[in-house]
């Protein structure tokens, strides 16, 4: 049990126990308690996707971190839903929205950033890349954009039937992914090259049993994560309300919280020249969050007869097929570049500036 640091351990617990002993408050104390804890748990949680990944492999190991962290992200969404009604309309398309922004603009372009200053350039497979961005742009198409696009019903929504379809198709590819992902096309998305520091360090041994309580604590840990997100969000809004920003800019800061776990995985997979493995978590979050909270949306929707907002303006379907199409390009060679990386972030600063000044 040596690999299960103990600090990994105890940091979640004691976080769950703040947030459920009714120290829950919007005492100033408490907000930076909760601030100091989740961060931690965010450490908590990439530590033992890593001892995961090590056990399972790839790309096992990273499909875990990324439905895990959606699994929860699809949890409070709907929650919220249920509690809100009418007025979290927009919530699910706003939060996915932010979250592949996040995603596609910063982390991968961190990653193309700092993996190529140290390391100058860097392989991966371009075909693992055409799958995800395949099933990425078809998705994204399905939920975000054809909704503004529809006739059926005025406004940014689907019909019935024409949301039971998209949320249809976005677990058919999301699935067709999967399947090529860890069977019939797993070599794609194995690590081209090697580990920095795979010569100089020694095999690491995962027994059954630290197997079992990193994939029970990398839940735990998640989970408060998103719960002290939520619980710290009125506390987010109105510093930025007082500064007179959108509160928009409020659903953007919780999924940043939200991503931290994968996306420190991510940019240290690609400090430690494993650009593969922060690809593969990459693209698929952001599969795995569109392709799993819309269906699950929809059937809540649906069961309770409640309006869901799908489609975005024209503003954020141009900001959003520019990201696209960079990272398209970005990733068509099999070759990272640093300058791929500063427009990548380039574009996540104009996504954020943008809101700011619309």
């Amino acid at each position: 049990m040596k690999l299960l640091v103990q600090w990994t351990t105890i940091i979640p617990v004691l976080a769950w126990i703040l947030f459920f002993t009714g120290l829950v408050s919007d005492s100033s104390l408490f907000q930076i308690v909760a601030s100091v804890l989740l961060i931690l748990s965010v450490m908590s949680a990439v530590h033992h996707s890593e001892i995961i990944a090590e056990r399972v492999g790839e790309p096992y190991g990273t499909i875990i971190l990324a439905v895990s962290i959606t699994v929860i992200e699809v949890s409070i969404i709907v929650s919220l839903m249920m509690s809100e009604g009418p007025a979290a309309a927009s919530l699910a398309r706003d939060t996915v929205f932010a979250a592949t922004m996040l995603i596609l603009n910063g982390i991968i372009g961190l990653c193309l950033l700092i993996g190529g200053l140290k390391h100058y350039e860097q392989n991966f497979s371009a075909s693992s890349v055409t799958i995800a961005l395949v099933s990425l742009v078809s998705i994204l198409v399905f939920t975000l954009v054809f909704p503004t696009f529809t006739e059926s019903v005025s406004g940014s929504y689907y019909s019935m039937p024409q949301l039971v379809f998209a949320s249809i198709a976005c677990l058919i590819i999301y699935s067709a992914f999967l399947f090529a992902q860890t069977r019939r096309y797993r070599q794609y998305f194995l690590t081209i090259g090697a580990d920095e520091n795979e010569e100089a360090a020694e095999p690491i041994q995962i027994s059954n049993s630290v197997f079992i309580t990193s994939l029970a604590f990398l839940i735990i840990s998640l989970g408060i994560v998103v719960l002290l997100a939520k619980t710290l969000s009125p506390t987010i809004e109105s510093i930025i309300t007082s500064y007179s920003l959108p509160k928009s800019l409020v659903g953007v800061v919780i999924a940043a919280i939200i991503l931290l776990p994968e996306a420190i995985a991510a940019i240290i997979a690609a400090r430690k020249n494993r650009l593969q493995t922060s690809i593969n978590l990459s693209l698929g979050s952001a599969l795995a969050s569109i392709g799993l909270t819309i269906p699950a949306v929809a059937i809540v929707c649906l069961l309770m007869n409640m309006p869901v907002i799908l489609g975005l303006d024209i503003k954020s379907i141009v900001l959003l097929g520019l990201s696209v199409f960079i990272v398209m390009l970005s990733l068509s060679s099999g070759k990272s570049n640093i300058v791929y990386g500063v427009v990548l972030l380039v574009n996540l600063f104009a996504f954020i500036f943008l809101m700011i000044y619309p």
